[in-house]
């Protein structure tokens, strides 16, 4: 294969077109897996991926529409709305539907899939709009989500979708993809430098290759070979920008909830600027304050929490730019209040007990006693409103989760 600059992005010339040569999402997947059942037996039914950038869920949404010989349209909320949709509805419904398969492949193929990418941009009007065609069964849906569907997706069409969790991609599955890539690109990656694109990448192949690809173009065409002297002077180069759905979107808010947990309030609204100058979806900002208000903050300020809500609610309510406002007083009361990670810790600490012991048997005082039987066998009995015995169940009396 020749280095040369292709017009064609690597990731999307070495994207699978099949499941036999799809890489991750084994727990979805794999043969006996519940997308893989229904690709082989095409019983197709809308659908939301949710997961972070590069896992392939554009992909498996490609291989899902040819597996199973369906028309496929493909829109980015980003970009399209109702006109869009309308456009598709519209010739599927044309009476020349025949230009795109005839009436006996039509009974065959069933509804068309709609793939619609970072759905969570689609506002309720969108997707209200939306939702006819998935009901009546004129396009399945496919939509694709980095940020949880509970949060950004109508109920409606939440209702009628299965949600399917898909996982970042593994260092071994990675290094799968960078080889894929290599090929490809008709050169060698060396040990040293497929270790560190592999960990670069995050679970991100996109992020590989686009860093291969990058790579490769400034200091491997004459010797097509690639090392990481190569990869961390192309990490400097001006080619590689900003993207707020890869690395950057995950390090900003990283530095920026790191920022709040040392209350250091400048550090912590320099990147609240970066995120929202940079693109950053001003609810996913928000979301993470509600999350730090419970998990940082606590019951040092039990205020925190309903300060978070409150700006959450104006974020959504008011939007860009005027809920910068909003964000910037969330931001620096969260950073200024005290910090208190107890009751989190110790949630997670009973819960590693849960795992660990399954379902003990509760003690009979707390069981409930619906019954003339239930309570001749005990249940309830000796219960106190406000007593100040050990509660837990017998394997675990004298367990303290909470410590302050």
């Amino acid at each position: 294969m020749s280095t040369t600059t292709h017009a064609q992005p690597l990731a999307d010339r070495v994207r699978p077109k099949n499941l036999d040569e799809y890489v991750g999402q084994k727990h979805l997947v794999g043969k006996g897996k519940p997308l893989y059942i229904a690709i082989m037996q095409d019983r197709i039914y809308s659908m939301i991926f949710w997961g972070p950038p590069g896992v392939g869920k554009t992909t498996l949404a490609r291989i899902i529409a040819s597996a199973t010989n369906r028309p496929y349209f493909e829109l980015s909320a980003v970009s399209a709305g109702k006109a869009e949709i309308r456009a598709i509805v519209e010739q599927l419904q044309a009476k020349d539907k025949r230009d795109l398969f005839s009436q006996a492949e039509a009974k065959q193929r069933g509804s068309a899939v709609l793939f619609l990418d970072e759905i969570h941009r689609f506002n309720k009007a969108q997707q209200d709009f939306l939702l006819p065609y998935v009901e009546d069964g004129t396009l399945i849906l496919i939509g694709a989500t980095t940020e949880n569907p509970s949060f950004e997706v109508n109920s409606a069409l939440l209702s009628r979708s299965r949600v399917f969790v898909l996982e970042a991609l593994t260092v071994e599955e990675i290094q799968q993809i960078i080889q894929q890539g290599a090929d490809e690109l008709g050169i060698t990656v060396d040990e040293d430098a497929q270790s560190f694109l592999a960990e670069f990448a995050n679970g991100d192949a996109r992020q590989s290759l686009n860093l291969l690809e990058v790579t490769v173009e400034l200091y491997a065409q004459e010797t097509k070979t690639v090392t990481l002297d190569d990869l961390k002077n192309a990490l400097q180069s001006k080619f590689l920008r900003y993207d707020k759905g890869a690395e950057e979107h995950y390090d900003t808010i990283s530095a920026f909830i790191k920022s709040m947990r040392a209350s250091n309030v400048d550090a912590a609204l320099y990147y609240l600027a970066r995120m929202v100058n940079g693109g950053e979806d001003p609810k996913f900002i928000a979301r993470r304050l509600v999350i730090f208000a419970s998990e940082d903050i606590g019951n040092a300020q039990p205020t925190a929490l309903v300060v978070a809500n409150e700006v959450f609610r104006a974020v959504e309510t008011i939007g860009l730019p005027e809920c910068q406002f909003n964000l910037a007083q969330g931001t620096a009361y969260m950073a200024m209040a005290p910090k208190d990670r107890t009751s989190g810790d110790a949630y997670f600490a009973a819960l590693e007990d849960v795992k660990a012991q399954g379902n003990l048997p509760i003690p009979l005082p707390l069981r409930n006693a619906p019954t003339k039987l239930m309570k001749e066998l005990g249940y309830g009995k000796g219960y106190e409103m406000y007593s100040t015995d050990d509660l837990l169940p017998e394997a675990l009396k004298g367990k303290k989760y909470y410590k302050k």
